[in-house]
Order: C-alpha cells, then sequence, then structure tokens
C-alpha cells in the first residue's frame, strides 16, 4: 500500500508539470485525483485492523512493538504486523501423523491424540520470537513437544498398560505435561485427548497368544481343583461310611438283633400265615420260621 502511494504521489506531481505547459485542464484534474488517491492510500497503509480472535506483533525495521488488541490502529507505513490467532486450534495426531511409541518392553504401539491449543495474548511477542508466524507455532513449538513427550510417557508403562489397564492415566500424564512445557512459551493448552491406542501386527500376535496361554492355564487349574474336590468328597463320604458301620457294628448286640428279627417277623406274618419262634434258634443263632400252610 505504502508503494502504491509513493507512485500515486510521482504521478500527480507529473500531471502537474505537465498540465502547467497545457491549457487543458484534465491534466490538472488527473494531477489532483492522483495526489488525492496517493494519500488516501498512505492514510491505508498506516492504518491496520487486529480481528476480534486475533492478537498483532508490530515490527519496524526489526525492532518488536507492544502486541495490538482487536480494533483499529495507527502504525508506521514501514510497520510490518504479524497476527496470531487466539482462537483454539486442534492439533490432531492421527492417520499419517499417528504417533509410534514403545512401551516398557520394547513393544511398539500407535497412539491417535488431539491437543487443543491456542495462544495467550500477552505472550505473542514471545511466539513471535520462538517461531515467526502462527503456522510456525504448531509446527515448531506444539507438534514436536508433544510427540516427544508422549513418546516418553508410554516408555515408562508396560505394553498392556498402554492399550488397556492405564490408558486413562497415560492420557492424563501426557496433558500435564504437555501444559507444563508449553506454558512458559506463551501456549495455553485446553485438553489432550488420547483416543486410541492400538498395538503392531507383531504386539498384537505376542498378545493373542499370550491371552490363550493364560485360558489353557486357568482351564488346567479348574481341572485340577474340581478332581482335588472330587477326591475330598470321596475321602469325607468313606470317612462316613467307615464311622458309621463302626457305631453300627459296636451298637448291634445278640439282644438288638434278636429284638430286629421279632420285629420283622410280627410285620411279615400280618400279611402272610408265617409264625415266628423267638425263643427258639438254631446252631448259628438264626431264629427259626415256621410256614403255617405246609403240613
Amino acid at each position: 500500500m505504502l508503494v502504491l502511494s509513493v507512485l500515486l504521489l510521482i504521478a500527480a506531481v507529473a500531471l502537474f508539470l505537465v498540465g502547467r505547459s497545457r491549457t487543458e485542464a484534465g491534466w490538472k484534474l488527473g494531477a489532483v485525483l492522483s495526489a488525492l488517491a496517493g494519500v488516501l492510500a498512505g492514510i491505508f497503509a498506516c492504518v491496520h485492523v487486529v480481528s476480534a480472535s486475533e492478537v498483532g506483533v508490530p515490527v519496524t525495521f526489526g525492532k518488536i512493538g507492544t502486541p495490538l488488541t482487536s480494533g483499529f490502529h495507527f502504525t508506521s507505513p514501514f510497520t510490518d504486523v504479524t497476527s496470531f490467532s487466539t482462537r483454539p486450534v486442534d492439533l490432531d495426531l492421527n492417520g499419517k501423523e499417528t504417533v509410534e511409541v514403545r512401551s516398557s518392553q520394547g513393544g511398539v504401539l500407535y497412539a491417535d491424540v488431539t491437543v487443543k491449543w491456542a495462544v495467550v495474548p500477552a505472550k505473542a511477542v514471545a511466539l513471535y520470537r520462538l517461531a515467526g508466524s502462527k503456522e510456525a507455532v504448531e509446527e515448531r513449538l506444539v507438534l514436536p513437544d508433544s510427540r516427544e513427550i508422549i513418546r516418553n510417557v508410554f516408555a515408562k508403562h508396560t505394553s498392556e498398560e498402554g492399550y488397556a489397564s492405564a490408558r486413562e492415566q497415560i492420557g492424563s500424564q501426557i496433558a500435564d505435561l504437555v501444559r507444563e512445557r508449553l506454558a512458559p512459551r506463551g501456549i495455553d493448552v485446553t485438553s489432550v485427548n488420547l483416543r486410541n491406542v492400538k498395538p503392531s501386527e507383531k504386539l498384537q500376535d505376542q498378545i493373542d497368544k499370550k491371552i490363550q496361554q493364560e485360558q489353557a492355564t486357568e482351564r488346567a487349574t479348574e481341572a485340577a481343583r474340581t478332581a482335588k474336590a472330587e477326591a475330598e468328597r470321596k475321602r469325607i463320604e468313606a470317612e462316613g461310611t467307615a464311622r458309621a458301620n463302626k457305631i453300627i457294628a459296636q451298637s448291634l448286640s445278640d439282644k438288638v438283633l434278636y429284638n430286629q428279627c421279632l420285629d420283622a417277623y410280627k410285620e411279615a406274618a400280618k400279611a402272610h400265615p408265617v409264625y415266628a419262634v423267638p425263643c427258639g434258634t438254631d446252631s448259628n443263632g438264626t431264629p427259626v420260621i415256621v410256614d403255617g400252610s405246609k403240613n
């Protein structure tokens, strides 16, 4: 804009000089219009507008000035203003940008992470010195630092913790470390989302084999536990039977057996013409049964 203003002013002077030697009014009118356009272009060259979601860093001949907030600002025509967006930006580390990490056991995993960050307006000058532009902030600061921290955190955990049991803990550690690293540089990290962790094909094969071995061990352990329980049950049953037989053997006497036989014969005589002779026994002590239906 400044170059255009200078060219228009030069054109106005040239038209004015040519118009002095001529009688036509058009040359003088053209000189006036060119001068007016040059002045307006010069004024616009000194005005810079910063939007509501940005902060500007003015640089005049290599000297950095005070950050410009949103609104109209009059600056030197030789001042270059670099704008930084203060809106949160998502850095998506997935697809081709997925972070390849290694666990403490050496297993390879792939982590999908989203880092939401924004420029702190008060630190815009420091960011300009570090990066130079809003695009360079992500490429030179947020991206490499986030990748480094993600790899370092996963390296402290086992593969199983990385893709299963400790994912929430790992995500929290990554978020805390990323905020701690980027905050002094003027970058506010609002959230870090560990969205997905996928084992490599080699690691997945190892996981499947381990699961199969654990399942086989569990089945063998359960079979051994069942066999032991069954053996214990049979032992207890045998001991109970032995104790019962011992008690019965100790409690059975001739008189008891004799009375049981009497009761049995009495019950049998109710339905059949059988007579029990309790007072007579044979040589083995067995009661004599007399059938009255026979001669």
